[in-house]
């Protein structure tokens, strides 16, 4: 099994192979929260005006997401997983709209089998992941808004790539690693009171779930619905 590391946009147009396309904050944290709240499934778009279309047609009843941070007008809810972590989802499609996450999983076409993934289900990636015996592995961190790389995203993609290969990790070490940086400043802001402190305890949750986003194109649309695999990972030699 070979394993590749990509970042950014251009990133998730050159992965191959199975795919696990990486938003830690927030857009995959916040979907896994979704799917764990009930929602049947997430219908991942580009544009804010494909999600509302698709609420309009009845693809879905839900819009999700975010534009600078921020939910778009007309969006039921934002991109912030504390938001959401008391809503009832059950029974709902939701169509997700984000700067990073969501832009990489409609550019990373070359994928055979495709994931969203973040840190709260990490494991259950990695085994979803080797349930497929795969040749070939592209971890794809999007960064901020696929343009530039961040510390949570690309570490994200280091601990998976550990456990793909039975190394034994070390999510608090990662943990301390994300506190440490730059980026987690802007959830305590008091100028964005969109963004949470709520957010950060929960994207670092890790393996907070034990279950991981599966994508599949559906009607020419990338669809996440949760996949529970039974693979274990085996460790490594001591």
């Amino acid at each position: 099994m070979e394993i590749s590391i990509y970042s950014l946009l251009e990133g998730a147009k050159r992965a191959t192979g199975t795919v696990a396309v990486i938003d830690v904050f927030r857009a995959f944290t916040t979907a896994a929260v979704a799917l764990a709240n009930g929602a049947t499934s997430i219908v991942m778009v580009s544009t804010v005006e494909e999600a509302l279309a698709l609420r309009d047609a009845g693809i879905g009843q839900i819009c999700m997401g975010e534009v600078r941070e921020r939910a778009p007008a007309g969006f039921d809810f934002g991109n912030s997983p504390f938001e959401i972590s008391t809503v009832d989802f059950r029974g709902k499609t939701i169509i997700q709209r984000t700067s990073a996450g969501t832009q990489g999983i409609v550019a990373a076409r070359q994928a055979e089998r495709l994931y969203a993934a973040s840190l709260a289900t990490a494991e259950a990636t990695v085994r979803a992941i080797l349930s497929g015996s795969p040749d070939q592995v592209s971890l794809v961190a999007m960064g901020d808004n696929g343009i530039k790389r961040t510390d949570e995203d690309e570490l994200c993609a280091i601990h998976l790539r550990n456990r793909l290969e039975s190394r034994p990790g070390d999510a608090d070490a990662v943990r301390r690693l994300i506190l440490a940086g730059g980026d987690v400043g802007r959830f305590h802001d008091s100028a964005r009171p969109f963004l949470h402190p709520e957010d950060v305890d929960i994207a670092l949750d890790v393996d907070r779930y034990g279950f991981a986003l599966r994508v599949n194109i559906e009607e020419g649309r990338p669809v996440a619905r949760i996949e529970t695999p039974a693979v274990k990972v085996p460790e490594s030699p001591t």
